[in-house]
């Protein structure tokens, strides 16, 4: 696919995370919530895999393309209806980026790769989706462990080791590779606990 047609995808993406109605404060600057994040997965894959794609690209780009749509709230607050969330949730962002693609002009094959990446279909077999999950990891642990950790202050050490070897165990050797070899910031309040989670 042409570069103009994924800087026309991209462009797209950023418009629609950009009407995100929930701000965050970042290097000084007030930013829509989930353009702010599209951002900070695109720097992450930039940094971690720079060969990546077109297509890994735009997933991982909208991978949580106007998610303000679709709340937590909206789906009872129990762990049935959190799983129920998570997995539409997959599916709403999925169509949303598949959607653009079509109106940037991808071709079904590469929209399909990118819906596959987004659902986060087959983890570890798909090349695609590994990738996607091991950034979702490493954006995690740079940018947003910390105010996770600030909204819960009741967790113990070994609810946070819990934490951190789930997200761990979804992420590729490579992913971890990089991690140790010291290629993220890592919170600096939560490194030990950070250390001794993967570490043991």
């Amino acid at each position: 696919m042409t570069q103009a047609a994924y800087e026309q995808a991209v462009n797209l993406i950023d418009s629609a995370n950009s009407e995100d109605p929930n701000i965050e404060q970042a290097e000084g600057k007030e930013w829509p919530k989930e353009l702010l994040y599209s951002l900070r997965m695109s720097n992450m894959l930039e940094r971690y895999r720079s060969d990546a794609d077109h297509v890994v690209k735009l997933a991982i780009r909208g991978q949580h393309i106007q998610r303000w749509q679709s709340p937590r709230s909206a789906y009872p607050m129990d762990r049935q209806g959190y799983h129920k969330w998570r997995s539409d949730l997959y599916r709403f962002h999925a169509d949303k980026v598949a959607n653009l693609m079509t109106q940037a002009g991808f071709n079904e094959h590469d929209i399909e790769r990118a819906k596959k990446a987004v659902a986060k279909v087959a983890i570890k077999s798909n090349p695609d989706t590994q990738l996607l999950e091991d950034v979702v990891g490493l954006v995690f642990i740079e940018h947003y462990m910390l105010a996770f950790a600030a909204k819960h202050p009741e967790y113990t050490e070994q609810k946070w080791i819990d934490i951190i070897r789930k997200t761990w165990a979804k992420m590729s050797d490579d992913a971890h590779v990089f991690v140790l070899a010291g290629k993220i910031a890592l919170p600096e309040s939560l490194t030990p606990v950070i250390l001794k989670a993967v570490q043991a």
